[in-house]
């Protein structure tokens, strides 16, 4: 099915089938492989059109290896990705390269992810040069995009250490925008910003969002933020995706034992509200060597003797809703 016939009927922007990365364990002076990191283990999502899915877990869980192995910055070990109803996880670089133009990239550190040697006129026109876009035209659509994510004209000269942190992530956002994507995967673009700047680049994310139709892969640790922009929430423990639901049913009803968790650790804003806050035993296992059946029976209270053998899959227990747990 062509990308033309996906969006007139519908279709998702990204499909994403059993998706795994491992990452191999060498040891020694020649470098034998000794084991494997299963940093995505088996993850399928879908994105839908002018949709935000968060993606979130607890630091180390593969929620960024798995925005970079769909985006194909690195490549997966196994599973499909579709983009636009092209699969596109088996391409090789050269062969990528046309579908880059619909599926960009925003990073953590707005810092580091711009080039401290281009100015930020020249960093927003670089991938419209890198695809051929006339140089008159170049200046007109950057001088479009800046005006698009809150910044001046004339602010185009000036250089990353010139901009705060929160411009920094808005000339990275500018970039991104920059060949018009379908989608754009955001990996924790706001934890390095101050709270206040947090919400300014949030309500700008959702108004772009509103104007030209994209789709958001938002992979986050913090629930009160991915709360606010997300439609749709997928909850990732041990490079397993454990439950994926619409966001008001995941914040009002918990179904997986380790979303209770994580749902209980966020901040409550009505004052004098109690919340009773789940606190897991013990650490979190290891990727190269997890647990047999369900990843999370170690800690999860609720563990039964089929738990830790045999892995729950990832089933649809109420329109739209699904978890990975067997006492559910």
């Amino acid at each position: 099915m062509s990308a033309a016939t996906m969006g007139a009927t519908g279709g998702p922007v990204l499909d994403v089938r059993g998706l795994k990365k491992h990452f191999p364990v060498r040891k020694g002076v020649l470098g034998r492989v000794a084991g494997q990191v299963y940093a995505v283990d088996g993850i399928s999502l879908t994105i839908k059109p002018a949709e935000t899915l968060g993606l979130v877990g607890a630091s180390g869980c593969g929620k960024s290896t798995a925005g970079r192995s769909i985006a194909k910055l690195v490549d997966p070990t196994a599973g499909e990705v579709l983009l636009e109803g092209e699969r596109i996880d088996h391409l090789s670089r050269a062969a990528i390269r046309p579908y880059r133009r619909r599926i960009q990239f925003v990073f953590q550190d707005p810092y580091s992810s711009l080039n401290p040697r281009l100015n930020a006129g020249q960093i927003v026109a670089e991938p419209l040069i890198n695809f051929g876009v006339a140089g008159g035209a170049v200046r007109e659509r950057v001088a479009v995009i800046f005006g698009k994510v809150g910044l001046k004209p004339e602010q185009m000269q000036r250089f990353p250490h010139e901009f705060s942190g929160g411009q920094r992530q808005r000339i990275g956002i500018a970039r991104a925008l920059a060949l018009n994507p379908a989608l754009i995967i955001c990996d924790e673009p706001v934890s390095a910003l101050d709270v206040s700047v947090q919400a300014q680049v949030i309500n700008l994310l959702m108004d772009l969002q509103a104007e030209f139709r994209l789709s958001y892969l938002f992979i986050a640790h913090d629930l009160a933020v991915v709360e606010h922009i997300a439609h749709r929430v997928a909850v990732m423990y041990l490079g397993r995706i454990v439950e994926l639901a619409d966001k008001r049913d995941l914040f009002r009803q918990p179904l997986h034992p380790y979303t209770e968790a994580l749902l209980s650790a966020v901040p409550v804003a009505t004052p004098g509200a109690r919340t009773k806050r789940i606190v897991l035993q013990g650490d979190v296992p290891s990727p190269i060597n997890p647990p047999s059946g369900c990843h999370f029976h170690t800690r999860c209270p609720y563990a039964e003797a089929r738990c830790r053998v045999e892995p729950p899959s990832l089933r649809e227990v109420a329109p739209g809703r699904q978890v990975a747990c067997h006492l559910r």
